[in-house]
């Protein structure tokens, strides 16, 4: 028994009442930043059996029209060049005007998870036919790692007793391997925009992302889609900061007529930098990202971590550099660490009074959730290094996810003391209690944990 033999022999038992569901709902800019990352497939077929593959998702469009434009298909090995659209449903072509507006008559490529309803082909207003290709829910739920249930029940699971009932040999046989299918699923994705963007997007959306943390990861992902690093940098450095400001739509012109007196002369001069490159930048409200300040502590507000990101460009090159070298990442952890800039050592947004005690960017629990999310993954193997980061006190899912399998917090103590524990735990929780429509009453993992033996590490 391995830990993917054991999904596989789970799935094909709990999957049976996933058609009673209701067809799950998805937003449509998610899915637009997930296929933009690579985290669908490179290679479909089309509605007319035409073979599709993917060479590159091209750039966000600030204007009128298709979602992505510049982007290249091979469309049965012939190469096509233009814009690509994402719909939900594949209606939405003609519901939308699409099929009139001379904004889309260039599209190569209409991309739909939905393609229920009335047989139609996908045209232009000149009515040229567009290939179609149809995104799965199943595929797009991997790629949002959306699991089918958002939490199990807050009780302990049917797993309790045989889990209790193993050796203490096998169970951490059983967490090594689900923290070692986590991280290789981690290692996928970013591999997967690496290989369309390079190392060096795929770093910088990926920090973008960590910095997010939780309520703004999408907006700070989209951001760092739209500001591609290889362009940002073409910039003088002295207008990065007020380009990805910007960008994110946190200027406008008399925004420094409103803050303390003493950063006022400072955010005049970041309106005057961005009005040199807003109209190259600028997207409609209707694209601009949906930041969240709500239950927001000072020092995750989106305009600070916004700031670190923009500080952490400053020195991308390094960044990139330090990122590539073998664990434990010291140089990385050094070099961000230590980022700072005058006026965000002070202030914890754009309008907030000084603060007398300097304030870091870039704390050391988010850096090393970062290593544990996205570098240490990348390098299976230094496994053994990995196993000796520590783990952070236990969040709420790692909690549930102890309550579920454990019994307890207390019972899963011996699982908490490092990193890749957590991340086992966290796995194990997706993967069956979340994908077990039965409220644990058909679930088969309890049962399939007798034929686990512990291997040799």
């Amino acid at each position: 028994m391995t830990y993917l033999r054991l999904l596989e022999v789970t799935a094909a038992e709990t999957n049976i009442l996933a058609e009673n569901q209701t067809p799950p709902s998805f937003d449509e800019i998610e899915v637009q930043s997930r296929w933009f990352s690579g985290y669908f497939s490179r290679n479909h077929q089309s509605n007319h059996s035409q073979t599709i593959s993917i060479i590159s998702p091209g750039e966000w469009n600030r204007g009128a029209g298709p979602d992505f434009i510049n982007a290249t298909i091979e469309v049965d090995g012939e190469s096509r060049h233009g814009p690509i659209e994402l719909d939900l449903d594949s209606r939405n072509w003609e519901r939308h005007g699409h099929n009139q507006s001379k904004h889309f008559d260039d599209v190569i490529l209409h991309i739909v998870i939905n393609d229920s309803g009335p047989t139609f082909f996908t045209r232009t207003s000149n009515h040229r036919d567009i290939p179609r290709i149809i995104l799965s829910p199943a595929e797009v739920n991997a790629a949002l790692s959306r699991p089918r249930l958002s939490q199990a029940l807050a009780r302990p699971g049917r797993c309790l007793q045989p889990l209790a009932q193993m050796t203490a040999a096998d169970v951490t046989s059983l967490l090594r391997e689900s923290a070692k299918h986590r991280a290789q699923l981690k290692a996928a994705r970013f591999q997967g925009t690496a290989q369309l963007h390079g190392f060096s997007q795929a770093l910088w959306e990926a920090l973008a992302d960590s910095l997010g943390f939780s309520a703004n990861r999408l907006p700070m992902r989209l951001l760092a889609q739209r500001l591609p690093i290889k362009k940002l940098l073409k910039h003088r450095p002295e207008d990065l900061e007020a380009i990805i400001f910007g960008t994110a739509e946190f200027l406008s012109p008399n925004l420094h007529k409103t803050a303390p007196y003493d950063s006022r002369e400072w955010l005049e001069d970041l309106w005057t930098r961005w009005w040199k490159h807003r109209h190259d930048y600028e997207y409609p409200i209707t694209r601009t990202p949906a930041w969240s300040t709500r239950a927001t502590r000072p020092g995750n507000h989106p305009q600070r971590r916004l700031a670190a990101l923009a500080t952490a460009a400053l020195q991308w090159p390094v960044v990139t550099k330090f990122a590539k070298e073998a664990p434990p990442f010291k140089n990385f952890l050094k070099c961000l660490s230590n980022l700072n800039e005058p006026f965000w050592n002070h202030h914890h947004t754009l309008l907030s009074a000084r603060t007398e005690k300097p304030i870091k960017l870039i704390g050391k629990s988010r850096l090393e959730e970062f290593l544990i999310n996205t570098l240490y993954p990348l390098h299976p193997e230094h496994w053994a290094e990995f196993q000796k980061v520590r783990a952070a006190a236990p969040n709420q899912k790692v909690k549930r996810s102890c309550e579920r399998l454990f019994g307890s917090l207390a019972n899963a103590k011996p699982h908490l003391k490092f990193a890749w524990q957590q991340q086992a735990l966290l796995q194990v929780y997706q993967d069956f209690c979340l994908e077990d429509l039965s409220n644990c009453t058909e679930c088969s993992f309890p049962k399939q944990l007798a034929q686990w033996k512990s291997t040799d590490d």
